[in-house]
Order: structure tokens, then sequence, then C-alpha cells
């Protein structure tokens, strides 16, 4: 499979003036600062605590140089990755990114239709506002992403349901026992449900483009969203001055949990949020088809690892089961370091949400479209032909 025309460096501009002001995907954030309500926008961008982890994510791959080959003939280069059985067209997808309905209209199937356009997989987040039913049908090679609590009932309904659903992948996010302690939400403004007040009102006026194109867009047309898929049933609705969003406990959930619902669940079941090598083992050893080495996007414990440190050592434990990456990526070389350590594939979710709030689809495939096209250009300037041949001879450590 040959560089689509759209990964290349002389790919046409989006029709948009909004869009072809973006020329990277730190741009998208930009833009969806200006664009969206302070506290919708500190939920997206936001880590925890003194975000630590968050930065940490991003400096990891400071600390790693390129070593390009010379006259290796790099024309007719190919993306092209396989995963779970399945011919990609890009090393990346789109990573699971909560309440992606609310900072952009119809969220989550503006990801998933711009994934399948490009080919690429996208992972429906279990913390959505559209219901998973009309996520797959409009897209049958998305994938769905649980927060189940160790409660069998609730585990067996939810998974039957995805089942029912005709999802194929079900990926099992084990590193939120407890949410984190998000200061920014809670500075910001930002709760789930959001709470009715004069701030929120005053942000949402003051941001009429947002207030209008997704908010009110959304509830005249499909009524107040809700949460729609953290369970076999609905869940509490986005905006609430009373109701509290149910966070049934998940500190319970256990690699018991893990085994039932590996006996229930007959497609590809990946886990996410694995940064001890150990864990890893386990997984795989139970029947882990794939693991995606993440910290939440420092989303989760502050002063956790960043992934890149502890990228090789985890591809070493799996033996022959692939290893996704995620947290921190925001460009192709990041993409590219991630692989020449060992990973199989890199999701992104901050960038793509960015992409879908400021421009819907066309939104999201220019942003595809940026870092397909940093990928391809990359990979003729280190030498490359084909991912295949990319491994740690590529990189050199740098000083921190």
């Amino acid at each position: 499979m040959t560089t689509t025309s759209h990964a290349r460096a002389d790919a046409p501009a989006p029709a948009s003036r909004r869009l072809r002001e973006v020329l990277s995907l730190d741009d998208f954030e930009k833009a969806a600062q200006r664009h969206l309500p302070r506290p919708v926008f500190q939920y997206v961008a936001g880590g925890v605590e003194d975000n630590v982890s968050r930065e940490a994510n991003r400096a990891a791959f400071r600390e790693w140089g390129l070593v390009p080959r010379a006259l290796a003939g790099v024309s007719g280069r190919s993306q092209a990755t396989t995963l779970l059985g399945r011919e990609y067209a890009h090393p990346f997808g789109v990573a699971p990114i909560g309440i992606a309905a609310l900072y952009a209209y119809r969220g989550d199937l503006v990801l998933a239709r711009a994934a399948a356009a490009a080919n690429i997989p996208m992972v429906m987040s279990g913390s959505s506002l559209i219901r998973l039913e009309e996520v797959v049908q409009a897209a049958p090679d998305a994938w769905f992403q649980a927060y189940l609590p160790g409660n069998e009932k609730v585990i067996t309904d939810l998974v039957a349901r995805v089942a029912r659903a005709g999802f194929r992948t079900l990926v099992l996010t084990v590193d939120v026992p407890i949410s984190g302690n998000r200061e920014n939400n809670v500075r910001a403004g930002f709760s789930t449900p959001l709470r009715p007040t004069a701030r929120l009102a005053w942000d949402g006026i003051t941001h009429p483009r947002w207030l209008f194109g997704t908010f009110l867009n959304t509830i005249v047309r499909h009524g107040m969203p809700h949460f729609e898929n953290n369970y076999a049933h609905r869940g509490a609705p986005i905006l609430s001055a009373n109701v509290l969003r149910d966070f049934s406990d998940r500190g319970n959930l256990d690699w018991g949990h893990f085994d039932l619902i590996r006996r229930m669940w007959k497609g590809h079941m990946v886990v996410k949020g694995i940064l001890d090598p150990r864990d890893a083992r386990i997984a795989v050893d139970r029947g882990a088809d794939a693991i995606v080495v993440s910290n939440h996007g420092g989303r989760q414990l502050d002063g956790a690892v960043a992934p890149l440190h502890v990228l090789a050592e985890i591809v070493a434990a799996s033996g022959p089961v692939p290893v996704l990456f995620d947290s921190g990526v925001r460009r192709g070389t990041d993409v590219l370091k991630a692989l020449a350590l060992g990973a199989t594939f890199v999701l992104l979710g901050r960038s793509f949400g960015y992409a879908a709030a400021i421009g819907g689809e066309a939104g999201v495939k220019h942003a595809i479209g940026i870092l397909a096209t940093e990928v391809d250009r990359d990979m003729a300037l280190l030498g490359l032909k084909r991912l295949a041949d990319l491994d740690a001879s590529y990189l050199r450590r740098l000083l921190p």
C-alpha cells in the first residue's frame, strides 16, 4: 500500500479558512481555547493536581534524538500498519475522549466517521453522551472503551450490550479505580453533571459559536445529553442542579473480573492504562489481545511515570502481543519515536477532540491529514520506506 494522497506534504488545503490557519496539532489546541467556554476547555486540557505527569509526557519525547539514514531510496513510502488482524492506513488512531459531544456537536459520531474515512481506528469512550449503538452503526469498525466497577451484574449487562451492538474490540481501562484529583476542573467551574450557575451561563454567552453551534443545537435537535454508556442503562444528564452522576465503586475491580470479561467477550480485548511490565505480563497470560501503555494523559495519578519511559520494558514483557502507546503525542516524530521503542500503534485523544470542537468532521480529517503528512515526511527524512524497518537504532538517548 503506497502512501495515500492526503498524507503527502502537497495535500490540498481544507476549504474552511478557520482550518487553513491550522498547521499543527498544537494549533488546534490554541483555537479550541478561544472557541470553548473555560470550564469545558479545562476539562479537556487539564491534568491533575500540579500537572506533573501531563507535562512529563511531552518532555519525555525531547529526551530522544532521531538518527536518520542517508541515500536510502525512500520513494513509495507506506504507513500501512497491521493491528489485531486488520491493516490500517496509518500507525495512529483516536484514543477514547470523554463527553466529546459537549465540546463538539455530535462529537463521538464526528470522530468515528472521520476515523473510518481515513481507515484508522477510533476508540469510543464509555463516558460519552451519544448511545454506543448509534456510533457503531455509523462506524462498524469502531472500538468501545469501558469503565467498569467490580460488580458482576453491571459488568455482564454492559458487556452484553456492547456485544449486541456489534462492537468487535473492547478496551478495558484499568487505571481509574477512583477519579483523579482534577483541581483544575473545580477552579474552572466544571463538574459532571454541570451545575447551572451565573458563571457557567456567562461562559456560554461569551462563546456564542459553541453555545449555538454545539450546546443549544444539541438540545434543540436531540434533547438534553445524558451519560449513555457507562452502564447498560442511561445515566445522569450533562446539566443538572441536583442530580449526581453514579460512580459505582471501581476500586473493587480486579483480575478475577478481568477473567469474567474475557470469558464473556468473544472479540478482541485490549487493556488500557498499563505502566508496569508485571501487569502487562499478567494481562497477556490471562488473554489480553493488546496492551495500551498509558498514564491517562496525565489525568489520574500526578507523578505517574511518563509512558515513553516504560514502553520498551512493557514491549519486552508482552511478547508477541501488540503494544499500543498514548499520552503526550503531538507530532509525527513523536509517533515514530514510540514505534522505534517497540510500540505497534499510537493513540491520540486531546488533539482530535480539539479538532472536532472547532471544525467538526472536517476538522478531525484535517488533524489526521496533518499528522499523516508529518509521519510521511519524517519517514523520508529518516530514510525509511516501511515502518517495519523502524527500531531503536534510529534513536539516541539525550540528557533529560
